[in-house]
This record gives C-alpha cells, structure tokens and sequence, in this order.
C-alpha cells in the first residue's frame, strides 16, 4: 500500500516489478492516496504527503503482531519477512515459542511455568542457538 493511485502501481507492476518477481506480485496493490490509512498506522509523513516505508503483520484476528518502520534508503528483507510469517503462522497453530533467526523444522519451546529459569538451559541442549 501506498499514497500511490492504482494506475501508478499498475505501471510500476507492468515496468518494474514484473521483471524483479517472477510472474509479477501474487496480490493486490492497494492506494492510500488521502493518506489516512498511513496515519492510522503512525507512517504518514504529513509535510511529504507520502506514507513512509513501513511493514505490518497482521493476524487472522486482526491483531499487529509485528511491524518494521524504514526510512526510504534503507532496503527491506523479503526473506525474513517470510520467514517471520511462517514463524507467526507456528506459533498460531501450535502454542510454542520460536528463538531469533528459527526456521521451520527447527527447534521450539512450549512456554509454561516449568520453563521459568530453565529456557537456556532448554536452548543450550541445541548448539546451533549458542
């Protein structure tokens, strides 16, 4: 989304990001041209009338589950987007905790008052999390 109309993302879509993803990007862009749905999210930079580089996570429920705030120079991580995503979708579907950096696969806790003090311990037994 962006301060953008639909007919600047179409050509952006058709001259630019057609040739960076393959096939183009599977969704919608949508147009926040008035900017309110930037302020609503604290990302509308008012004197510029744009809405600066944010990215928020937003579960089925419609919580914010996570959000990353850029200033324009300064380039996003596609890959650990969707390695953030697949960690939020886990930990949806099954209650347990995922360390810095996990990928599927990889090894989770289940929070509960037994964990208390002990989760490095819990971490320690893997060495690939030292």
């Amino acid at each position: 989304m962006s301060t953008n109309s639909h007919q600047t993302h179409k050509i952006w879509e058709e001259t630019e990001l057609s040739k960076m993803v393959d096939g183009g990007i599977p969704f919608p862009m949508l147009a926040d041209t008035t900017g309110e749905i930037g302020q609503l999210y604290g990302v509308y930079d008012e004197d510029a009338g744009v809405d600066i580089r944010g990215r928020f996570l937003i579960d089925p429920d419609g919580v914010v589950q996570a959000m990353e705030v850029l200033t324009p120079p300064v380039g996003r991580n596609v890959s650990e987007l969707i390695r953030q995503v697949k960690a939020f979708q886990h930990v949806r579907e099954t209650g347990e905790a995922t360390p810095s950096g996990w990928e599927p696969g990889g090894k989770t806790l289940s929070p509960g008052p037994e964990l208390v003090g002990k989760v490095w311990e819990e971490w320690s037994v893997d060495e690939s999390y030292e």
